[in-house]
């Protein structure tokens, strides 16, 4: 059973939820509506003093437990644990109460994309993505050679972490953080034992890594106060997971859910204006985190600059597209449904969301059924075990370069991708790309196997690989986006988010090209079965 609230930075001698004296106070939230919250304070014992304090307020309807400064604040109650099924039935149940059950898709060509510019918080860009995995250290090696992306922190054993192991890959913006479980043993043994992540749980972690395989379990955001953005999204409706906190007085860090055992992490800093020291993780990623060796670190650059999405897959699109608006403020950016998307075999409906700046793009899939084969958001979520991150678009700043870089290490522990279109496709790719392409880069297209797409606004060029793991879940997709190049208003040039789409045009040649994939895992089963 995974915790909802992550007892993790709490339940060690280091950390203690303690309410104030006082009793619950009134404060007004973003919206200026005034509720009741108790103060809380995380007090840390260690001489070290890492984790300062959670930070100040919370509704005590999520924290039932503490009601008086007599009563101790641990354990925490079984109310506030849920199993992942609970869980995401109350997001569904939440999500249709949100509006979710009068959701409707208007489809591509009737879609008008409107910003409200509604978001709740401050959002800045993402920060990082954190996979959850059984051994840290040969996932962020494998993700590090099949993507270019040197590991450049760390946070184990060998500094002073003997609660699980981090070790982070970085390439331009894009930040992966690969964590495992050590021995619950080992930090037992430790009279005051410090996670770097301080909403770590051993049990949840194996757990997740049990019943997901290699999985993403955090999307994190850059905000401007994560404790405003914890605060608003609890107020809105979203399910706490880790409380705000504050992070040796330099950063804050909190959690909600967002669908299935993935969370949604805010991250800021206490002087985001402070230049960073590039040789120090710990002052442009987060506390606790110490450089690599740079022998224990190859120097690889493939050319890949930051992700783009992050895309879900859940089981229904509607209550779970709606608890995301509702705690969030995002708006819809895009939606394509299974007459936009799908082909005679299958089909998924779509909807893109994405903050006030349209630098956060969050796209959710549902599968659509009645078709002659199953939809690949179907299996996905059978083979994943539920809701979860599907994939990830991470931009070139030149993918000819990335997918030769990428291809030339795809039989020696880099990833494999997805079928090629047929010749076909490429014939027809200069009406489709216009003169955004030279003749010699469209061959180019067809050789690394890339595909083209525009919209009114710009070009998409993308590929994906075949899943990266053991299950046929989760893949990455590398994409380049050409032209809305803006201005900002230092007269920094820009790109628009989103430029140029999500490859509406190509998605029927990418679901033949999974299928096509699918097909060879069923045709060995579908084999031995007639055979039997």
């Amino acid at each position: 059973m995974l915790p909802l609230i992550s007892t993790a930075a709490i339940s060690s001698p280091r950390h203690r939820l303690i309410p104030t004296p006082t009793g619950p106070r009134k404060r007004s939230d973003v919206e200026g509506t005034s509720k009741s919250y108790y103060p809380l304070t995380v007090l840390h014992v260690s001489p070290s003093q890492r984790v300062s304090h959670v930070c100040k307020s919370f509704s005590p309807a999520f924290f039932p437990s503490i009601n008086s400064t007599s009563r101790p604040p641990l354990p925490w109650p079984a109310a506030v644990k849920r199993d992942r099924r609970t869980t995401e039935e109350e997001t569904t149940q939440m999500g249709k109460a949100n509006g979710g059950a009068e959701f409707k898709l208007v489809g591509y060509k009737n879609f008008v994309r409107v910003n409200p510019r509604s978001d709740r918080f401050r959002v800045v860009r993402f920060h990082h993505v954190e996979f959850w995995c059984a051994d840290a250290t040969n996932a962020a090696r494998r993700l590090s050679w099949g993507l270019g992306m040197p590991i450049v922190a760390k946070s184990d054993l060998s500094t002073g972490n003997p609660v699980h192991a981090s070790y982070l890959c970085r390439s331009g913006d894009l930040s992966f953080l690969f964590t495992a479980p050590y021995s619950p043993s080992i930090s037992a043994s430790d009279p005051a034992p410090a996670a770097s992540i301080p909403s770590f749980s051993h049990h949840a972690c194996r757990e997740f890594a049990a019943t997901h395989g290699f999985a993403v379990r955090a999307v994190a955001l850059e905000v401007e106060d994560a404790e405003v953005a914890f605060g608003s999204s609890v107020a809105h409706g979203a399910k706490p997971v880790s409380p705000p906190v504050v992070l040796d007085g330099r950063a804050v860090m909190a959690e909600v859910h967002l669908y299935g055992d993935v969370v949604l992490r805010y991250i800021s800093y206490k002087n985001p204006e402070q230049e960073s020291d590039p040789s120090r993780p710990d002052s442009w990623f987060l506390p606790w985190f110490e450089p690599v060796d740079g022998s224990s670190s190859y120097p690889l650059d493939y050319g890949i600059r930051r992700l783009d999405h992050a895309v879900g897959n859940v089981p229904e699109l509607g209550p779970a597209s709606s608890y995301v608006k509702q705690f969030t403020g995002f708006h819809e950016f895009a939606e394509f449904t299974a007459e936009d998307v799908g082909t005679t075999e299958s089909g998924l409906n779509s909807v893109v969301l994405a903050n006030n700046d349209e630098t956060v793009l969050l796209p959710m899939n549902e599968p659509v059924f009645g078709t002659k084969r199953k939809s690949q958001i179907q299996t996905y979520l059978e083979h994943n075990e539920g809701a979860g991150l599907q994939h990830l678009a991470l931009v070139s700043e030149d993918i000819f370069r990335t997918l030769r870089e990428m291809r030339k290490r795809s039989g020696v522990g880099g990833f494999e991708f997805m079928p090629s279109p047929p010749p076909t496709y490429y014939k027809n790719l200069k009406n489709r790309a216009g003169d955004v392409l030279s003749d010699e880069q469209i061959k180019e297209c067809e050789e690394l196997g890339i595909l083209v797409d525009r919209d009114d606004q710009g070009t998409l060029l993308q590929i994906f690989t075949k899943p990266v793991g053991d299950r046929p879940t989760i893949f990455i997709e590398i994409i380049q986006r050409i032209g809305c190049m803006l201005k900002d208003d230092q007269g920094k040039e820009y790109q628009k988010g989103g430029c140029g789409g999500f490859g509406k045009g190509n998605f029927s040649e990418l679901f033949k090209s999974i299928e096509e994939y699918e097909k060879t895992l069923e045709s060995r089963r579908v084999t031995e079965s007639a055979s039997a």
